[in-house]
């Protein structure tokens, strides 16, 4: 007999921890290399948001909360919610995860049965389509092209809706690629969907507060109000605030998902740490400096790697909207060779090869669903952007 399930054996490991690891792994051995390939900011998390997790600790708020969170920051969260993106729910409505992928994986799991289709527009984050998987659902990708700046259109969306279709994954601002849906292409979106109503919505917005102007975001539930009973919002304040360890994703929903979910965490991992609740609380009810702060940083380094990678022969980047990656397609590199005689059949060899040969760790694309292009992180220095970019363009130049 077996001991790993069938189930766990079709789950594949992130591509994305795995590259940042043999990356850290050849920095210890004492190479020279730049990490491009996680998706964190690289600033530290904003003073107060530190000071209020000590306190906790210093006053003893360490105990058990509620499975899914603790009220006082359902209550930030609900208003978060009312304020910034006009969306109305109450407390029993909102649920507090370990991060934005167990809010995912919890609703994913109350919901789908052995059959149910979920999908998933490509390039995706690499997380979606296996935890589909663990929760006995089927992943239906669609896949979306870099003349469309890689978003889901009404059409693609029509057609690969069936009767078993049970969730639309709906990630905006994208990881991967940035790609941020207009008010109109959501409520394109919305037309479509408000035709088969056994279709739900899970709308991934943890890139919100990273949007580029002249771009500007919308929630999902904000532009199809009559989907709203329909739709999971969610978001979290790891990448708005610099918070990725303390582990504190949220969201709002229909009262029958949210139960759904809080009774798959109390029998999981119950409550998220109590502490980083308490520092989320500061970080909704805070001052939110930080965020435009960091944020002028971030369009300053897209604007330079996006224009350093277009200089580079092979590679085609689109701008982004938002979130912190750039994602160039390198269609152009196809069939060439490396200067070690390594022929570039593929995004992923000619990641393998960017890193063996300069030191440079990105993403290949076929991780993310979409060939042939590599995922960038710019949550880096100016100067390690500049100088990971012109080792790019120097691989690139020596292609034959």
């Amino acid at each position: 007999m077996a001991l790993i399930s069938k189930t766990l054996s079709l789950v594949k490991p992130s591509p994305t921890i795995s590259i940042s690891t043999l990356a850290n792994e050849l920095k210890s051995n004492g190479r020279d290399i730049i990490t491009l390939s996680a998706g964190e900011p690289d600033f530290d998390t904003p003073k107060n948001i530190k000071k209020a997790a000590i306190e906790a600790i210093q006053t003893g708020k360490t105990k058990y909360t509620a499975p899914d969170g603790m009220q006082i920051l359902k209550t930030a969260i609900a208003k978060k919610f009312f304020v910034e993106n006009q969306l109305q729910y109450n407390e029993q409505n909102i649920s507090i995860g370990s991060g934005g992928k167990q809010i995912i994986y919890n609703a994913l799991m109350a919901t789908l049965d052995p059959g149910d289709e979920v999908l998933i527009p490509a390039p995706y984050w690499v997380s979606y389509p296996d935890m589909v998987i663990l929760a006995k659902g089927q992943p239906k990708i669609i896949q979306t092209n870099i003349s469309d700046k890689f978003k889901l259109t009404p059409q693609k969306l029509e057609q690969a809706i069936s009767k078993k279709t049970k969730w639309l994954i709906l990630n905006s601002p994208s990881n991967p690629t940035g790609a941020g849906y207009s008010l109109n292409e959501l409520r394109e979106l919305a037309y479509i969907l408000e035709k088969y109503p056994h279709v739900f919505i899970l709308t991934d917005e943890i890139y919100e507060h990273l949007s580029y102007e002249p771009f500007k975001f919308n929630s999902f539930a904000t532009a199809a109000p009559s989907l709203f009973e329909r739709t999971l919002t969610m978001n979290g304040v790891s990448k708005a605030y610099a918070m990725t360890g303390w582990r504190i994703g949220y969201a709002g929903g229909p009262t029958e998902l949210i139960s759904g979910m809080r009774k798959i965490q109390s029998q999981s991992t119950s409550n998220p740490c109590t502490i980083s609740q308490w520092a989320a609380v500061e970080a909704l009810n805070g001052p939110q400096d930080y965020i435009k702060n960091s944020l002028s940083i971030f369009k300053e380094r897209r604007d330079l790697v996006v224009s350093k990678l277009n200089d580079c022969e092979g590679i085609t980047c689109p701008l982004p909207d938002g979130a912190f990656y750039a994602y160039p397609s390198i269609d152009g590199c196809i069939g060439k060779t490396s200067k070690t005689g390594i022929k570039i059949i593929n995004d992923e060899v000619f990641t393998k090869a960017l890193l063996e040969e300069t030191g440079v760790a990105v993403v290949f694309g076929a991780a993310f669903g979409g060939s042939p292009a590599f995922r960038v992180s710019y949550a880096e220095s100016n100067e390690k952007l500049v100088s990971a970019c012109d080792r790019i363009e120097q691989f690139c130049s020596k292609l034959q």
